[in-house]
């Protein structure tokens, strides 16, 4: 039977083997990431469109943006929010606009005659 000992370093063995893994999927992606903003990057060149030096920049900053991009999108799978999310619930204004007024009367003008219309229908099968 193995002792605690034992345990503990299986343990410590697996977590460096996972932060391992980890390491190595993410420096795929973004390798993966690299490679494709640097074909882009030589086609935008080949166009026309930018030269050497503003491609070079362009993908510094796309990686720039991927690395920094990767931390935060693990760190908010795993990790909670530590208070809820705020709504702001917004005041209509008093007054209607123009626009609002002509809906509110049109509509008001669209219930009358609805009433109408039901009126004349119940006075139509009253008198069959």
């Amino acid at each position: 039977m193995p002792g605690f000992g034992d345990i503990v370093q299986k343990a410590f063995y697996l977590g460096v083997g996972l932060a391992s893994y980890a390491g190595e999927k993410a420096g795929g992606k973004l390798a993966e990431v690299r490679s494709q903003v640097q074909k882009l990057a030589d086609e935008m060149v080949a166009k026309g469109e930018m030269n050497t030096e503003e491609a070079r920049r362009f993908v510094e900053d796309m990686m720039k943006q991927a690395q920094q991009a990767q931390p935060s999108n693990v760190a908010s799978e795993k990790t909670p929010p530590s208070q809820p999310r705020r709504i702001e619930i917004l005041e209509e204004d008093e007054e209607p606009t123009v626009k609002e007024a002509s809906n509110d009367q049109n509509v008001d003008k669209l219930r009358q005659e609805v009433l109408n219309l039901q009126d004349e229908l119940k006075r139509l099968q009253r008198d069959r």
